[in-house]
């Protein structure tokens, strides 16, 4: 095995060209534990630990851009105000060590449909940046999620960074396992508010093929909230509109039978988070509307 090991981003990107089927590592919290059982043996890593600029972060005026190399812990300490949902996932990463070395990039580069940060990413509406020697450019998150464990790069692009919009209302994010830590996910669910556009938007790991968004689900309640007249009264969300968005999400799982649970347990509790997400965010933007309306 060729262990590549470039001092720059430019030198990456060159040895990526030349190297097509090299596979990147930086925490290395996935890539190793495939070698190490032998279920992956690559021709070539690409070492990326030498590239400062994948551990910076830059907060605008509107959104984060994150280097695709900073840990979850620096998530969790640093941007738990622009990015709650994304910090509320890395929290339920693994152990403190892993937290320490992983970041969003490797789950992004791995794309396995249990990574922790996906629910959360499709609920902010990412973007992925990647680059390769021919340029850069913008993936949607929508759009970056092709297949079981596949993703939207090409062969000689590497991922650079992820844009993500600075909350503009309440994010939460929900995960089951089988214990309480080091643990992969049963399934996850993430949710997000957008009072500025009168939407929602939605994320599910680890109960389909690919991370997911429940489309169904966020056009029911986009359109409940809008007709009953929700952002604007605050009012509380009726069980009904939130036992629909429930059954709504369950639906938009494709779950699979395995040693961590059941298609039927996985489609149930996804249901359950999505209840109850919706009403820990809904309560939270309500009592935002109630300190607002009170200083005016």
């Amino acid at each position: 095995m060729d262990f590549l090991r470039p001092a720059s981003w430019e030198e990456a990107l060159a040895a990526k060209a030349e190297h097509p089927t090299a596979v990147p590592i930086a925490g290395g919290t996935d890539v190793m534990v495939e070698i190490n059982f032998d279920h992956r043996r690559p021709e070539c890593l690409l070492d990326l630990n030498r590239i400062g600029e994948l551990t910076e972060w830059e907060v605008g005026a509107e959104s984060v851009r994150l280097g695709a190399s900073v840990p979850y812990t620096k998530i969790m300490e640093n941007l738990r105000a622009e990015l709650p949902g994304l910090a509320l996932a890395s929290h339920t990463v693994a152990s403190p060590q892993i937290r320490n070395r992983g970041g969003v990039g490797g789950n992004l580069g791995t794309a396995s449909p249990a990574g922790d940060a996906h629910p959360a990413l499709l609920a902010a509406g990412a973007e992925v940046e990647v680059e390769s020697v021919r340029g850069s450019r913008l993936i949607p998150i929508d759009e970056f999620y092709t297949g079981v464990k596949r993703n939207a790069l090409a062969p000689d692009e590497l991922i650079r960074a992820v844009h993500i919009k600075k909350a503009d209302g309440p994010q939460q994010y929900s995960k089951v396992g089988t214990r309480n830590a080091m643990v992969i996910a049963v399934c996850a669910f993430g949710l997000a508010l957008h009072p500025e556009t009168r939407t929602v938007r939605t994320g599910i790991g680890s109960a389909a093929p690919t991370p997911v968004r429940a489309e169904a689900a966020e056009d029911f309640l986009n359109a409940a909230l809008e007709e009953g007249g929700f952002w604007e009264s605050g009012n509380i969300i009726t069980p009904a509109i939130a036992k629909q968005f429930a059954e709504l999400a369950s639906g938009a799982c494709n779950p699979i039978d395995d040693v961590r649970g059941t298609a039927k347990y996985r489609r149930h509790a996804v249901g359950i988070m999505a209840r109850r997400t919706l009403g820990w965010t809904w309560e939270q933007y309500r009592g935002t509307a109630r300190t607002l309306e009170g200083a005016a």
